[in-house]
């Protein structure tokens, strides 16, 4: 959901960077809420003294603890990642098009892999069958 947000940004012409922070500022209360939320909900098992529960503990606190950690990255190391992506994106497409292989400008558009949409147009037709074709370069 939050890369989401950020392709959403960008399909609205937003930088990488600001699309980023804008997503990161619309998603951090939810995710905070849900994972500490789901760690509380935790918290009676692990701190349960009882014999009964003593199996259960162990996998109450790596849930727990898992979901902080969950947390940590979906907030910090994916928008981070994601602008790792979009540069090292970006220096490919240059190279590309400084080598004269037909490179596009990469200005406020999503990479297809982040869920974009490739700006190339639609696909040639055949002179023959009238059918598109794939572009071999």
């Amino acid at each position: 959901v939050f890369v989401d947000a950020i392709n959403e940004y960008r399909r609205a012409s937003m930088s990488a960077f600001d699309a980023v922070v804008t997503a990161g500022v619309r998603r951090f209360r939810p995710i905070l809420l849900t994972s500490l939320t789901t760690f509380l909900g935790l918290a009676p098992i692990m701190l349960e003294k009882s014999v009964q529960a003593r199996f259960l503990i162990p996998m109450a606190i790596s849930l727990a603890f898992g979901v902080l950690l969950t947390t940590a990255i979906a907030l910090l190391y994916i928008p981070c990642l994601y602008l790792i992506l979009e540069d090292v994106l970006r220096v490919f497409r240059r190279m590309g098009a400084a080598l004269g292989m037909g490179g596009h400008s990469s200005s406020g558009s999503v990479p297809e892999s982040m869920g974009g949409h490739s700006s190339s147009g639609p696909a040639p037709e055949s002179e023959e069958s009238g059918k598109a074709v794939a572009d071999p370069g």
